[in-house]
């Protein structure tokens, strides 16, 4: 078995839990490749089994982006602070991976392309979360929003992010979308601090195409894609739709999304849920 390690941050290399995880699959047989940091990951070998995202979501996202392409499964090895994506234990990966206690979730994900504007023929990288478009100064951001050809009415906000349904315990939540569970083949459409009160997030199939046109008094308007920020302008059109590619993500056998909403949101905490008496 042929393992691959990804870090955002260089001071995990030498944490405890990432060495003992790492000795463990060495001496049951694993080759384990040295540390690949962020900025040289440009590709994984074709002999890759798996890649061990070592932190939190947010370098889960990073290395989500190169492996999707590459087709290699994502082990999200929880060294971070909340952790949906990367919620695995260190010291409960080796003997899961070995004994095959996983399975592989398919999740979509996004590409971005500017149909019109300055960022026309950027290559976006693809998002597994979210992507969004956001105001940079005081005016508010026109979004006008068509979903498969029909046109909705214009998004007047702080922005708009379109999310997936691994996204929807991200941004998406904070932004009051709904919580997907993450086999389902969805988008959600939720605006920022929208300025009128009867707009509400709207979830559409995962196939559809979604073409937003940005208008706003100021010139810059931020366009993200994950934990990516490029700069565009007022007049920008763009299409969001389902990458050609999906990531696949581990899943050990010992996971629960419903156990992980209620251990890391407090989800339904309520002193009448109690068991005690």
């Amino acid at each position: 078995m042929n393992i691959q390690v990804y870090l955002r941050n260089p001071r995990l290399e030498s944490d405890p839990r990432l060495v003992s995880l790492l000795d463990e699959l060495r001496e049951r047989g694993c080759t384990v490749s040295p540390v690949c940091l962020e900025g040289s990951c440009r590709a994984l070998p074709e002999d890759t089994d798996f890649l061990l995202s070592v932190g939190g979501d947010g370098t889960f996202l990073s290395a989500s982006s190169f492996a999707a392409k590459a087709g290699v499964p994502v082990v999200g090895v929880n060294l971070g602070r909340l952790g949906f994506l990367s919620e695995n234990r260190p010291e409960v990966i080796a003997d899961a991976l070995l004994n095959g206690r996983y399975s592989l979730d398919v999740r979509t994900m996004l590409q971005v392309k500017c149909l019109e504007g300055a960022l026309h023929g950027t290559d976006f990288p693809p998002a597994l979360n979210e992507v969004t478009v956001h105001r940079i100064g005081a005016a508010m951001l026109g979004v006008d929003v068509s979903v498969n050809g029909k046109a909705l009415p214009t998004y007047w906000a702080d922005g708009l992010l379109i999310a997936t349904s691994s996204g929807s315990t991200a941004y998406s939540l904070s932004a009051g979308g709904p919580i997907v569970m993450p086999q389902s083949r969805v988008l959600i459409i939720s605006p920022i601090a929208p300025h009128n009160l009867n707009v509400r997030p709207l979830i559409v199939p995962d196939t559809s195409e979604i073409i937003l046109g940005l208008r706003s008094r100021d010139e810059k308007v931020n366009l993200t894609m994950d934990n990516r920020t490029f700069e565009t302008e007022s007049g920008t059109r763009l299409s969001v739709s389902m990458a050609q590619f999906s990531l696949k993500r581990v899943r050990l056998d010992s996971s629960d999304f419903i156990n992980a909403l209620i251990e890391k949101l407090f989800w339904g905490e309520d002193i009448r849920n109690s068991t005690e008496q």
